[in-house]
């Protein structure tokens, strides 16, 4: 089930995505029982927003074998927070603010939704914590991010508004163990990946560890890392395509 978070006639509402275009109600919250009922719209009459507004973004740093470049793993998740005002929807502009430095980086990867809270969850038990599955941007302005992490920090480097795109639906039924990604610049693949193998803590070990720290609630996002990122600037248009998801495409623009 695709569910989609749209802007129609200046309510925003909840709704099922049906192979055709179709958008089908989807009463309440998508936290509670998913039942889809008629169609009131179809997708190219609506405006597409973020899937979700979570109250904590997190981002998972080296989570991937082929990024160590034969270095040692990690000892545990290298987690970061990415503010709220980071997120964005679909064909929202990724903002590059002055002070950013010169290069900025889009990664391309899957993000998880937590559907209902979750605090000391077993890694056995953690996939029931999932609503569903997006397609995520870990936007970064490498140059703060190597100077912060110097001092032992990161929040700059990965914490600008707009520098958190997400979407464009929340799959609820996915395999996130084995997922195909595909980053597009200006319509020229960048990179191709194949998740399976190589993500070194998997959705639900993530899921176990950060639920040991605080309590993850319904519409968190947890960005799960990636080896597909490449150098952008203002006037490309970035698309990130996760099959069985969607593509998020997002124009990058610089800070008036």
């Amino acid at each position: 089930m695709k569910i989609l978070r749209y802007a129609s006639g200046g309510a925003i509402a909840y709704g099922v995505l049906e192979a055709g275009g179709d958008i089908r109600a989807l009463a309440g919250s998508p936290f509670g029982a998913l039942d889809p009922g008629p169609v009131v719209a179809r997708l190219a009459k609506v405006h597409v927003l973020a899937p979700v507004t979570p109250s904590k973004v997190f981002g998972v740093g080296s989570n991937f074998y082929s990024h160590l470049e034969g270095g040692p793993a990690p000892e545990f998740p290298m987690l970061f927070l990415k503010p709220p005002t980071a997120v964005i929807g679909p064909e929202e502009a990724i903002v590059v603010p002055r002070i950013a430095g010169p290069s900025v980086d889009y990664e391309a990867e899957l993000a998880v939704v937590i559907g209902k809270p979750a605090r000391h969850v077993a890694e056995a038990d953690a996939l029931r914590y999932v609503l569903g599955y997006t397609v995520g941007n870990d936007v970064s302005a490498r140059e703060w991010q190597l100077r912060e992490m110097k001092l032992g920090t990161l929040v700059r480097g990965k914490g600008f508004d707009t520098f958190a795109p997400l979407g464009p639906v929340i799959e609820t039924d996915l395999d996130p163990t084995d997922v195909y990604i595909e980053a597009r610049v200006n319509g020229e693949v960048g990179h191709q990946i194949r998740t399976k193998g190589d993500m070194i803590f998997s959705v639900a070990a993530l899921i176990a560890d950060i639920s040991r720290a605080c309590t993850l609630l319904p519409g968190d996002v947890i960005m799960t890392g990636t080896t597909a990122y490449g150098s952008v600037q203002a006037g490309d248009t970035i698309e990130l395509t996760i099959d069985g998801i969607g593509t998020l495409r997002n124009p990058v623009s610089a800070e008036a």
